[in-house]
């Protein structure tokens, strides 16, 4: 196992590398740049192209790329020319956001998905099964920006039981019982949205295992013995349809913390993936860049977190 996740770890390194490489191409063929956009009667064109020149925009991009990774192999990503601090700053005060937010949403979105997809596939056929699989068609059509907005409308104007946005309540003093409450509050409305369309996939897995496992050979054999029907779903179906589900939860937590980024535009939520969309329109490349590497390598993790997973729950798969 050790050996697994040193040998996915050092993969990692020439990952991240061709990927850096690729944004800084991309980058570099954009229109722009982050002083797009500010001339107006207070700012000289003379100004601007002399900060330009400061800054480095003319120089060619295997100049910048060669730059950025040598301060960023010191621990610096350099400095976001919107926030005016820097890249690993800004971005550590968002992670904090999503990842609190993400924890929550994978909660709601695994008790939805496991409780639903027990039911539908115990039930396979009946009516309960068929209103399980409305709502995962529903679910899986419905965008997000559509659902956010239904709900901060019925719930943020109509009831007032939610806020429409931010993470906590103007004036609360960090590490009381009042500001751990508002964080909650605030990211309860958000965590609900996306916990409530998420699901559809591991209720689909999780269905699909347990269908076939309830006709596999060693099933059909253990009821002929008289093994008791809870017994057989507990220790032969769920136990092995778990399986996938369980492989999926790296993946999920890496798309999770990655930033639920159309959930978090619409409630105004300030995460790393409502930075990522405002670094795009704002060209702020340095918050850009920092973040696709660091959405990279939390994909590399997912994949690394499933087959550790995998294992834990099924020791007779051994990792080649």
């Amino acid at each position: 196992m050790w050996k697994t996740i040193l040998r996915r770890l050092l993969v990692l390194i020439p990952q991240v590398a061709v990927l850096s490489l690729l944004v800084f191409i991309l980058a570099s063929f954009m229109p722009g740049d982050a002083l797009t956009g500010k001339i107006d009667p207070n700012v000289s064109p003379e100004r601007l192209e002399e900060l330009r020149e400061k800054w480095g925009f003319y120089d060619p991009w295997y100049v910048k790329y060669g730059r950025w990774v040598t301060d960023a192999l010191s621990g610096d990503l350099g400095e976001s020319t919107s926030y005016k601090i820097p890249v690993t700053e800004l971005i550590g005060n968002r992670a904090a956001n999503t990842f609190w937010l993400s924890l929550l949403t994978l909660g709601i979105t695994y008790i939805i998905g496991i409780s639903f997809g027990v039911i539908s596939g115990r039930f396979n056929g009946k009516p309960v099964d068929k209103a399980i699989s409305f709502y995962t068609f529903l679910a899986l059509a419905m965008p997000s920006i559509v659902l956010g907005v239904i709900n901060i409308y019925f719930f943020s104007l109509k009831l007032n039981w939610f806020p429409m946005g931010g993470t906590v309540n103007v004036g609360m003093q960090p590490g009381t019982l009042s500001y751990f409450l508002s964080r909650i509050h605030h990211m309860l409305l958000p965590a609900i949205t996306g916990g409530v369309l998420y699901p559809v996939g591991v209720i689909q897995i999780l269905k699909s295992e347990i269908v076939d496992y309830k006709i596999s050979d060693f099933v059909m054999t253990a009821r002929s013995k008289g093994v008791p029907e809870k017994t057989i779903y507990t220790r032969h179906i769920l136990r092995n349809a778990f399986l996938p589900t369980a492989a999926n939860l790296g993946y999920d937590i890496a798309f999770l913390l990655g930033g639920s980024i159309f959930i978090e535009r619409i409630f105004s939520y300030p995460g790393m993936g409502n930075l990522f969309l405002d670094s795009i329109l704002r060209r702020d490349y340095a918050v850009v860049n920092a973040l696709i590497i660091l959405f990279a390598v939390l994909t590399v993790l997912g994949t690394l977190i499933s087959d550790i997973i995998m294992s834990a729950v099924d020791p007779r798969i051994r990792i080649k």
